[in-house]
């Protein structure tokens, strides 16, 4: 019997869906709530795959699981590049993410967005002490505004066909434009959708061409006062140039589920640590940002689905049919 270990489990969400797919599938598992590494890196011996949530994956751990016969690294995200290809490449481990429904994280970049242009985090912070008046809280209404939409795979175009009910002018850019984004949005260039657009959401792969896809350059491009948002990946943003650029007020607002250098941050609690992690604190400090703990993905039915994706994976895996799921280098 095939038989996948899961490292970081939560036992009071994902481990019913295991429990279910289990029988479902006929495919055993194991699982511990803490993150793989090299002390803990024996549970998996016996096991055909290992599962992980976004995390430190050293080649070091890599090797590890090879030499206790794993053959899978399968990530329990969409975003993969905490693996490195070439390393699984060269060990012999085939590597896979999932997929599942875009609404989630469609719909959560949209109510950041909304939540930034009528500075709704201000407003509650302000009426938790009681201050109900209105100096320094008008917003704008999205209606009124331009939106630009990086990246159009299935969350981006998603984004895209939602907020065309809000009548908002919608632009979009990607290096493969689809035609169902081009229905509701005007494709232009990158320089173009900066200048442009009164709110930014970003929805694309970290990849090393677009490490810092945001930084202090692109940020000078954009309009004043633009809001940017990211339920995305953190490598998209250089935080230190976004921090200046909040500082100086170019930018408005910046709505951040995602942040630079957040593994062993999310999704651990840390109440009362002493924290590493200068930058986010002070984008935490400042008004006109919000910064959620990596949560757009977490509703229920992603979460099924996430589990899901790895059963399957392996299954396909065992059966040597084509794995849809497959991370393979470009």
């Amino acid at each position: 019997m095939m038989k996948i270990f899961f490292y970081a489990l939560r036992e009071f969400d994902e481990l019913p869906y295991c429990e279910e797919l289990k029988q479902e599938t006929g495919i055993d598992f194991d699982w511990a709530a803490a993150y793989p590494s090299m002390e803990n890196a024996d549970l998996a011996a016996g096991c055909d795959a290992v599962s992980f949530t976004p995390c430190a994956m050293p080649e070091k751990l890599m090797n590890k699981f090879k030499d206790l016969g794993v053959k899978y690294l399968t990530c329990r995200s969409i975003g993969y590049d905490h693996v490195d290809l070439n390393v699984a490449a060269k060990l012999g481990l085939r590597v896979s993410n999932i997929s599942y429904t875009p609404n989630g994280v469609a719909n959560y970049a949209i109510m950041l967005m909304l939540m930034s242009l009528r500075r709704m985090n201000h407003i509650m912070k302000r009426a938790e002490l009681q201050d109900y008046s209105l100096k320094g809280k008008i917003g704008r209404d999205i209606s009124d505004c331009t939106v630009g939409v990086i990246g159009t795979g299935s969350i981006g175009t998603t984004v895209v066909r939602h907020l065309s009910g809000f009548g908002c002018r919608i632009l979009a850019y990607d290096l493969y434009p689809n035609e169902e984004a081009a229905k509701y949005a005007e494709y232009v260039d990158l320089d173009d959708l900066l200048a442009q657009s009164d709110a930014v959401t970003l929805h694309t792969n970290a990849t090393k061409d677009n490490y810092h896809l945001i930084n202090e350059q692109t940020l000078a491009k954009m309009k004043d006062e633009a809001v940017i948002v990211n339920t995305a990946r953190g490598k998209l943003i250089d935080s230190k140039a976004l921090i200046q650029a909040l500082k100086s007020g170019k930018i408005g607002a910046a709505a951040l589920d995602v942040v630079e250098n957040e593994n062993g941050l999310y999704y651990y609690n840390h109440m009362g640590d002493v924290m590493d992690q200068d930058q986010l604190a002070i984008l935490r400090s400042f008004p006109n940002v919000i910064v959620s703990p990596h949560t757009a993905f977490y509703t229920r039915r992603d979460v099924r689905q996430m589990v899901e994706g790895i059963f399957q994976s392996v299954q396909c895996f065992q059966q040597g049919i084509e794995n849809p799921h497959e991370v393979k280098i470009k």
